[in-house]
């Protein structure tokens, strides 16, 4: 084995361990033998009460896995960034173990309400299949494909997660011993009473049998695909054994009338039957039969054709899922700091659900109105339309859908404003972008920035219903990240749009220019982040991460300014995915874990990052208006006069918001 594999195993051991120890938490009411966060009775030493002991035991133990989720993910970082499926889940799995603390302290001051609780172990859950998914990937991370069995793993794994789900709502609903005192029947009837709880605790006995049908089917295709392959036959047949331990498990609860033990030994084994089936999961697809193509990064098209499995990865890899991810990211963060706390469980899931359809919908589009694009460049010629996997009409057809279905749907489960946002972005980036800008100026990725920094006003919108001040500093990260971030994409592949006619940058204005302006809007950035720490009224911890991520940011630029290749082209790229993630989730943690702040130097915070933002920014529009085109260039002034426009809107808009912070700040000190 490997460190790595060593590390891995052993993080994802000891996250298993913690939802044990949370468990026994449960299990023996002690969820509020420390009513405080994070000291215990306001101490940092708990009182020796049974109670406290086992309470702060579960926080130590998360404290542990903290620091190895954090060390995994620093590791994967330095050696694992050319294995997407272990570097990503790796970094995932510190983004939820952030995100967890952040919930748990939650579920203490909240006094263990259901939803929090409920979220709580949805996230536990989480990082234990990122952290085996990781793991197992560190093992098997090349080859691949999608047949009967893998297919069937993996709908039987998600089946096991809403399974799990649906038993920690019947927990907390107290709809399980408290309902009904007998099993297998119900109250001698195979059919609940009428009530909520009569029926989440029936919807979760019938789940489960279902679960335990698709287990079984699993084990047999395992039994007839692979006889010799000992692990997948472990895994299989040791996965339907244990759903048959936790089903007696969850009768002798009832039974019981909710025994500890019972309650121990049902988690227990439920977390070994969700960890055997995504590692089951993730070998059934390694070992599909497929190879995984050159450079070994799986890719987008691979495996689309040959059967509904196939066809159903064409279409979600229309939506361009890794992208998504990053929208994502920036989405709950947005929703936590309008809250200014955890939002109901509920709107989190319709907004993030929302907005995957809404942004999926664009990206459909845009692959529609680029394959001509697509297919010239190697980078993206396997995308599912120039491989032909999807025919143009139905990419189309699929899109306008998904778009429609979204708006539809923020509209009656969320907002109006949440949708019209949501809908202002896919008409932004499908005419604005993608018809207008991308193949007439270079200056396409500065506008289209617009669009993808939409969910930071959308997650903003569902949780107040308008938009704000901090969500509009929000956009402008993400508006000033996204031209060095793609700039650096472009000039590893300047050769691809050169051979597809589309003026990046790099093409039309050679390195020199473009490592110049990811110079100028590296510092921009730097700047704007700064500003959100007086505007949003956040803690230290906020302030610490964007200056050091901002200040690395402009390491990474000036690094590639000097040796502009390729290989510091990508090595700025991936950075600033981190880059992205890390501000993100330090908001969101400042939020959450109520980090205190340094008011007394908001105004100097303000002057400062005002200061260096309109000095780099006008910067820019010097060099913008200064640039020498050629006389022979199609549309030389209409390019100009875009080019002008587009970047002395953001500069007079960022400038008035500058000031009106600096303005509120001054007042709120007198």
């Amino acid at each position: 084995m490997t460190r790595f594999q060593k590390l891995a195993s052993a993080t994802t051991v000891m996250a298993m361990i913690l939802v044990m120890v949370g468990a026994v938490v449960r299990a023996s009411g002690s969820g509020l033998g420390c009513p405080d966060w994070p000291r215990c009775h306001g101490n940092w030493i708990p009182p020796l009460e049974k109670t406290a002991i086992i309470e702060y035991s579960h926080r130590l133990v998360a404290s542990i896995v903290g620091f190895l989720v954090l060390a995994l993910a620093v590791v994967a970082w330095l050696k694992q960034r050319t294995r997407p499926a272990v570097f990503w889940p790796s970094l995932l799995a510190l983004v939820a173990v952030i995100i967890q603390a952040g919930v748990g302290r939650q579920v203490v001051l909240d006094e263990l309400h259901a939803d929090t609780v409920v979220l709580h172990f949805f996230l536990s859950l989480t990082l234990v299949g990122l952290l085996a998914t990781a793991t197992v990937n560190s093992f098997h991370s090349r080859g691949g494909g999608w047949d009967r069995v893998s297919r069937l793993a993996a709908w039987t794994t998600a089946a096991a997660f809403i399974v799990l789900m649906v038993g920690a709502s019947v927990v907390q609903q107290r709809a399980g011993a408290e309902v009904f005192s007998d099993w297998p029947l119900m109250n001698g009837s195979l059919l609940p009473p009428d009530g909520a709880k009569p029926l989440l605790h029936y919807t979760h006995r019938l789940v489960a049998a279902l679960l335990g049908v698709s287990i079984g089917l699993l084990a047999y295709r395992i039994t007839k695909r692979d006889p010799k392959d000992r692990t997948l036959l472990m895994l299989g047949h040791g996965a339907f054994a244990l759903w048959l331990v936790q089903v007696l498990l969850g009768g002798f609860n009832v039974l019981s009338g909710s025994a500890p033990w019972t309650i121990v030994g049902h988690v227990l084994t439920g977390e070994l039957l969700w960890v055997a089936l995504v590692s089951l999961s993730i070998l059934a697809y390694r070992k599909g039969g497929v190879a995984a193509p050159a450079g070994g990064r799986e890719a987008e098209g691979a495996g689309a054709k040959g059967g509904g499995g196939g066809r159903i990865k064409a279409y979600f890899m229309l939506t361009k899922p890794r992208i998504i991810e990053l929208l994502l990211i920036t989405t709950v963060p947005a929703m936590i700091v309008a809250q200014r706390g955890w939002p109901a469980p509920w709107l989190v899931l319709a907004t993030l659900v929302g907005g995957s359809m809404a942004a999926g919908s664009a990206n459909c589009i845009n692959c529609y109105l680029d394959r001509d694009i697509d297919e010239k460049m190697q980078r993206t010629s396997i995308r599912p339309l120039p491989s032909h996997d999807v025919t143009p009409a139905n990419a189309l057809r699929f899109g306008v859908i998904l778009g429609v279905v979204s708006f539809i749907f923020m509209a009656l489960t969320i907002n109006m404003p949440a949708a019209w946002w949501s809908l202002a972005a896919i008409l932004f980036y499908v005419f604005v972008y993608t018809i207008g800008l991308k193949r007439y100026t270079p200056s396409n990725i500065v506008i289209g920035g617009a669009a993808g920094a939409a969910p930071a006003l959308i997650g903003w919108a569902a949780v107040t219903g308008d938009v704000g001040r901090p969500a509009w500093v929000l956009f402008a990260i993400i508006f000033y990240w996204t031209p060095p971030h793609f700039w650096a994409l472009a000039l590893r592949y300047s050769d691809d749009y050169k051979a597809a006619g589309v003026p990046m940058l790099p093409v039309v204005r050679g390195v020199q220019e473009t490592t110049r302006q990811i110079v100028l809007y590296s510092v921009v950035l730097f700047a704007v982040s700064l500003l959100m720490y007086p505007v949003a009224q956040l803690g230290v911890l906020y302030l610490a991460s964007a200056s050091v991520m901002g200040l690395a940011f402009v390491f990474y630029s000036l690094r590639l300014r000097k040796n502009p290749d390729g290989k510091q082209a990508m090595s700025l790229f991936h950075f600033s995915i981190m880059y992205l993630v890390v501000v993100f989730v330090a908001l969101a943690a400042d939020v959450l874990l109520n980090v205190p702040a340094i008011e007394s130097i908001y105004q100097v915070v303000l002057v400062a990052a005002g200061t260096i933002f309109v000095g780099f920014s006008a910067a820019i529009l010097v060099g913008v208006i200064g640039y020498r085109r050629p006389e022979e260039a199609p549309g030389r002034l209409r390019v100009l006069a875009i080019e002008v426009l587009w970047t002395t809107i953001p500069l007079v808009m960022m400038t008035a918001l500058f000031l009106l912070s600096w303005g509120s700040v001054a007042l709120a000190s007198h």
